[in-house]
């Protein structure tokens, strides 16, 4: 295809112990599957003996290995363009089972019977998908048929294998189609069904004329610019709230669509086994969604502590595609960009005056109650009101009052935390 590898696999009917002999350095990364890591000043190959494998009948690995000539190893492979060996000694293409014909034509198909291909391992169903995705490619016919017969087995599929396929689909140029073909399939179904029930799902046409939940869904994917898979899992995952918040009102509405689809966006992402990061940003980009368009509206410093966000970037994005996938209009977004260009870096970024180590020495307990307070100085800090620490504590002893504290001018009422009185 005219595109740099990203990397050299080698295969061989040299046996593990042969290969670890006729090199100084080699890890057996995968020995009793016949895989042999070697490095070299070069760099670093995967070396596998010529092999056939048995079912993945845990959805991790296969079963059993067996060493087999070159042409078996060629044919239980999965997708003929997959299939095509060099030869550096003879420098020739070894192609076997038709992959130039189908790298030529742009097609994905399986190497043989796809039925036999996709019980040997059933993540190869997503692997096509994402593949085609990936290189702009159609899905063979017969392949695809086999899927959609075969969907339900993806189950089966541990959330590591079926995360790495998905979260690589997100962010190929393809994803948009890619996305109608795990729904075509009937795979999306099974893997993320909260996505698969988008589709359907009427919205007020007045703000959504592109159409029911799951087209806004593709729309805002297709407007994606290269993303993190954070990003674009997030993106797919930010109106997955709104079928169980569905009502008919004056209008369609979704209320509370962002705080239910965060608590959704978590589970899936758990079921993905994602890392505990990812899964914290995902969750927050779900939940803070609609929080662009009330920028305008925020206090100053509140809207200055949102735009220093350090994952801002990521939350003016998915505004915007959210936008271009409905109504179109930007001059939110515009708004923000000029306010956010407008931050001086001491304003993103201003000093810690205070920690949570400073509320310990000034007798308050470690509690919920920190970020509260932490977050007023922070926003004091944006307004201007307090620029030292002494200001700070100032502020802090003003407006927190520590337990115990009363005022008995007030029959022992509480001070409140903006200088007011409210009941204990």
């Amino acid at each position: 295809m005219g595109r740099p590898p990203r990397d050299v696999d080698i295969v061989t009917d040299a046996r593990p112990e042969q290969v670890r002999s006729l090199f100084a350095r080699t890890v057996a990364v995968g020995a009793a599957f016949g895989v042999v890591q070697v490095s070299t000043d070069s760099g670093v190959y995967d070396v596998a003996t010529f092999r056939r494998e048995g079912p993945y009948l845990d959805g991790r690995r296969p079963s059993f290995v067996e060493y087999v000539s070159l042409e078996e190893d060629v044919s239980r492979r999965d997708f003929t363009v997959n299939a095509i060996l060099y030869d550096p000694l003879g420098e020739t293409v070894i192609d076997l089972v038709g992959g130039r014909q189908d790298l030529a034509a742009r097609c994905i198909r399986t190497v043989g019977d796809p039925e036999a291909r996709f019980a040997e391992d059933h993540l190869r169903m997503l692997r096509a998908i994402r593949l085609a995705a990936e290189l702009g490619f159609a899905v063979d016919a017969e392949t695809f048929r086999a899927i959609q017969r075969r969907a339900g087995e993806i189950a089966r599929v541990s959330g590591e294998r079926i995360r790495d396929e998905l979260l690589r689909l997100l962010v190929s140029p393809g994803r948009a189609s890619g996305l109608d073909r795990l729904r075509e399939s009937g795979l999306l179904a099974v893997i993320l069904p909260e996505v698969a029930a988008l589709e359907g799902v009427e919205q007020p046409p007045e703000f959504h004329p592109e159409g029911d939940v799951f087209t806004h869904t593709r729309l805002a994917l297709a407007h994606l610019h290269d993303p993190s898979p954070v990003l674009a899992l997030a993106v797919l995952l930010h109106d997955v709230g709104k079928p169980p918040t569905f009502c008919r009102a004056e209008r369609i509405r979704f209320d509370g669509h962002d705080e239910v689809g965060a608590r959704m966006a978590e589970t899936i992402c758990r079921r993905l086994r994602l890392k505990g990061e990812d899964t914290i940003r995902v969750v927050d980009l779900v939940r803070e969604h609609l929080r662009v368009r009330t920028l305008p509206s925020m206090r100053p410093a509140k809207a200055k502590r949102f735009l220093a966000r350090p994952d801002i970037a990521d939350h003016l994005e998915l505004h915007r595609v959210d936008c271009l996938a409905s109504h179109g209009d930007l001059s939110l977004w515009r708004w923000a960009q000029q306010a956010l260009a407008r931050l001086s870096e001491e304003e993103r970024r201003p000093p810690r005056l205070l920690s949570g180590h400073d509320l310990i020495a000034l007798g308050y307990p470690t509690g919920p109650r920190f970020r509260q307070i932490l977050e007023a100085v922070r926003d004091a800090q944006l307004e201007g009101t307090v620029r030292t620490r002494e200001e700070a504590l100032a502020l802090v002893e003003q407006r927190f009052p520590r337990e115990g504290d009363r005022d008995p001018a007030e029959g022992g009422k509480e001070i409140g935390p903006v200088g007011g009185r409210r009941e204990p």
